[in-house]
């Protein structure tokens, strides 16, 4: 299944910028269990300058899985690079009301997952998440 993936708010604290907890575990699973793909403003077509973001907050090791990670290019909204006859999944902190409409549309507003890296251990209860729902 395709895991798409925003890196503020997701990967990184918005405020202090910084890993979130349980960065590794996170990063660990979804690559061994998800055909990831970038969804951030990071990410326009191309990985290398995400890349080099991700690298000013986080250590060569994880930046190196993270180059696993495949680009997506949109425009305007990030839903323009779902395939809505597949099943996927979207990680993101802040979507945009437009985005969750063409969601509603397009009946895939299950496939949207909040990250709220305010709560605690919010990484653990996403993989608990991803674990139950992506059969």
């Amino acid at each position: 299944m395709k895991l798409f993936i925003d890196i503020d708010g997701v990967l990184l604290t918005t405020k202090l910028t910084k890993p979130a907890e349980n960065l590794r575990e996170f990063i660990d699973y979804i690559l061994e269990n998800f055909d990831c793909y970038w969804l951030t403003t990071h990410c326009k077509g191309d990985t290398k300058p995400t890349i080099e973001y991700l690298a000013m907050f986080l250590d060569d090791e994880i930046v190196n899985r993270l180059r696993q990670i495949s680009p997506t290019n949109w425009t305007t909204l990030k839903t323009e690079v779902f395939d809505f006859s597949s099943n996927f999944l979207w990680l993101d902190d802040y979507p945009l009301q437009a985005e969750i409409a063409v969601l509603k549309e397009n009946n895939a507003s299950k496939s949207l997952i909040i990250v709220d890296l305010n709560q605690k251990d919010e990484l653990k209860r996403v993989i608990e998440f991803l674990n139950k729902n992506s059969g």
